[in-house]
Order: C-alpha cells, then sequence, then structure tokens
C-alpha cells in the first residue's frame, strides 16, 4: 500500500471527522471544543494537500515547513478543543511556549541533512510536545472516568509515536531529498501510523462528547429551572443510590422535608416574580447549608426536601433549625417585601425497614405537624405515624 494511497484515505477521514465535530457543535451551541476540533481536522486537510505537491517542487523547502507549521498548527486546533471541553484554562503559555521553541528551532531544523535522527527528532519533538499537552488538558481537569483514561492512553501513545517516527525512518530507510518521501517505505508507514492515532483519537473523543452531552441533557431534566437544585424527579433518583451507598456503609441517614410558610400570601401580597425570588433563596440557602454530598430538591410549589446522609436525627435537627433561624433573619427588603417569611421542617431518620417513600412520608408527617403547631418550627418524627389526612398543606398554606 503506497503512501499516496494512504495519505488520501488519511484527507478523506479528515474531513469526516470535520464534518462530525462541526455538526456536533452546531447541534450544541455549547460544545466550543467541537469547533476548534472541527477546525482541527479541517487544517489537517491542507497538510495532505501540501504532502501531495511536495514531489513536483524544484526547491522542497518552503513547502516542507509549510507542512511542518500547518500540521502543527493541527495540533494546536485539536489540544484548544481539548482544552475547552474538559473547562481547563492553564494550556495557552503552553502553547505558546511550544510554537516559539518550534519556530526558533526551525532554521536548525530544515538545515539539517534530510533523513537524519538529528533532524527527525528535532522535526517530531513540536507535535510530541503537543500531544503530551493534551495529556496534561485532561489529567488537570481531574476526570478520571474509563473514556477520560481511554482518551489520556491513546494521547500518550501518539505522543510516542512520533518520537518513534525518526527510529523508524532510521531501521527501514528514508530517502535522499523531500521530493522522494512519498515513494518511501518509511513514508507508508509514517501515514499508516498517522490514519490510526487520528482515527483513534477522533472516535474517542466523539465518544466523551457525546457521553457528555446525554450526561447534561440528564442533568437538566433533573433540575429545577427556578431554584437550580433538584427537581422531584432529580431527587428521588439521586436519594434513592444515596440511601443505597449509605446502607451499604452502614451509615445513618436523615430526610429533612421543609415548607416555606404562608407562601400563598406572598404571591398574593408581592406578586409570583417575588415569590420565585423567595423560592430562589431559600432553595439556595438549604443548599449552602447542606454542603457537599446532600441531595436538595425541589419537590414542588414551596416544598423541599433535603436528605442527609452520615447524619443521624439530632443533627438533622441542627441544620434545619440552621437553616429556621437564617431564613427567618434573612434581610428581604432588596426584594420589595416588609415582613419576616418564615419556614417549617420535618426531620426523619432512616430506619431499617424504611424505603425512600416510607422515610419521606415521616418527615411529610412531622412537617405537618410544625404547621398545625404554629410554624416556623422544627419537629420530629420519633417513630411510626399514622397516614396524614389528604393534602394537608392545602389546607394550611
Amino acid at each position: 500500500m503506497t503512501a499516496a494511497y494512504i495519505l488520501g484515505i488519511n484527507m478523506v477521514i479528515a474531513g469526516i471527522f470535520a464534518i462530525a465535530f462541526g455538526v456536533v457543535a452546531t447541534m450544541n451551541r455549547n460544545a466550543s471544543g467541537a469547533r476548534w476540533l472541527s477546525a482541527g481536522y479541517a487544517t489537517g486537510i491542507f497538510t495532505v494537500l501540501l504532502e501531495f505537491a511536495i514531489p513536483w517542487q524544484a526547491n522542497a523547502l518552503p513547502v516542507a515547513v509549510a507542512i511542518f507549521l500547518v500540521y502543527l498548527l493541527t495540533l494546536t486546533f485539536c489540544v484548544i478543543g481539548v482544552a475547552r471541553h474538559y473547562a481547563v484554562t492553564s494550556h495557552a503559555k503552553y502553547l505558546g511556549a511550544i510554537w516559539l521553541v518550534s519556530l526558533l528551532a526551525l532554521p536548525v531544523t530544515f538545515t539539517l541533512p534530510y533523513g537524519t535522527l538529528e533532524r527527525g527528532f528535532l522535526y517530531q519533538l513540536p507535535y510530541f510536545a503537543m500531544q503530551v499537552l493534551g495529556c496534561f488538558v485532561i489529567v488537570r481537569s481531574g476526570r478520571r472516568e474509563p473514556l477520560d483514561l481511554l482518551l489520556i492512553a491513546l494521547s500518550l501513545l501518539a505522543a510516542f509515536a512520533y518520537l518513534s517516527k525518526p527510529m523508524i525512518g532510521w531501521a527501514v530507510g528514508m530517502a535522499s531529498a523531500s521530493q522522494g518521501y512519498m515513494a518511501s517505505t518509511y513514508a507508508a508507514i509514517s501515514q499508516m501510523l498517522g490514519a490510526i492515532t487520528l482515527v483513534s483519537l477522533a472516535l474517542v473523543l466523539l465518544l466523551v462528547m457525546m457521553r457528555d452531552a446525554t450526561a447534561e441533557m440528564v442533568a437538566r431534566s433533573e433540575t429545577d429551572v427556578l431554584s437550580g437544585i433538584l427537581n422531584r424527579r432529580g431527587f428521588d433518583a439521586h436519594a434513592e443510590k444515596a440511601l443505597a451507598a449509605a446502607r451499604e456503609q452502614a451509615e445513618s441517614v436523615t430526610l429533612v422535608a421543609a415548607d416555606i410558610d404562608h407562601f400563598k400570601t406572598v404571591n398574593d401580597t408581592y406578586g409570583h416574580a417575588i415569590g420565585d425570588a423567595v423560592i430562589a433563596r431559600f432553595a439556595q440557602l438549604l443548599k449552602t447549608a447542606a454542603g457537599e454530598g446532600a441531595v436538595v430538591g425541589r419537590l414542588g410549589g414551596e416544598e423541599f426536601a433535603v436528605l442527609l446522609a452520615g447524619s443521624n436525627l439530632a443533627e438533622g435537627r441542627r441544620f434545619a433549625e440552621s437553616v429556621r433561624e437564617r431564613f427567618c433573619a434573612a434581610p428581604l427588603a432588596e426584594l420589595g417585601i416588609d415582613r419576616t417569611i418564615t419556614a417549617s421542617f420535618g426531620v426523619a431518620q432512616l430506619t431499617l425497614a424504611d424505603n425512600l417513600f416510607d422515610l419521606a412520608r415521616r418527615a411529610d408527617s412531622a412537617l405537618y405537624r410544625a404547621k398545625r403547631s404554629g410554624r416556623n418550627q422544627v419537629s420530629l418524627a420519633l417513630g411510626e405515624l399514622t397516614p396524614k389526612p389528604p393534602s394537608p398543606r392545602t389546607a394550611l398554606a
């Protein structure tokens, strides 16, 4: 299989992936990384076209330099795309350093005799550095899912593939000048390595983007738009997982049910926009006080729930009292509210016989007692309670 044939395949593959990443960027406006990757693979097509032009050059040096720089630009776009996707911003100075060293080394690189190990290593070293920088970006992001680890591994393999090329050229023999590159065995091997890395990295990157897009869609479907915390669907799903994990580790769990007192009056007096602001304020207070690891959700209207893994009934009560006091004391004048707004809480601890429904029912019963007893207080579920009457919150709102 000749190098020219493989180069043609590489050009088609680069075009396909440029279109694929472009489609991803078009379908998801937040996928800025895909746009850069599309630009990178599209730029790679020009590298192939320049490779085809070399045999026809009397002086191949200008085209050879152009190939080197265009391919370095291709890798640069790809590194930026990976960094954008993984939200890593500390790569720019390293990109600048690679480009500066590469440009300063150009006279030395292209003055050395064609086909020598020294020239080969100097030529491939910037590509190696770019690929290693891509690995660094992924590692810096902190992502350690299987696809991320696979992408790191493939990037490292691609990096060392660049460094192996001078040795391969030395072993199989290279042409005496750039114009003879396309007819050499080394060119066929080099382009085959390029095709393998081109396809494998692009496929894994697409899988990473599909995975993250799917995760983003799931997160959106589980998030309450107004409050920014989980909606009922999201809360149930995450709470079930938290309960299962707590049972495996023999941890205690408490559920805090919360309800903003007289919320209908707030809406009627100040308008729904102000009521929405109060809900958002209360939700953020719950989320901040609960901290990492807690499952915080808005179940509907002014009703909220917080699942606290690793906490007992006393700790759940302290959490609820803290939130109650802070919410009651929160200044609301900037919202145009000239009175105090309070909330009521019910706290229940998980028992061996409980599922999420049972735990929620007991926390709701405790909340109902808090509202029935005057509101702005915390009530505990100390044992099995009789089922609450139908729609008690509607009656007491």
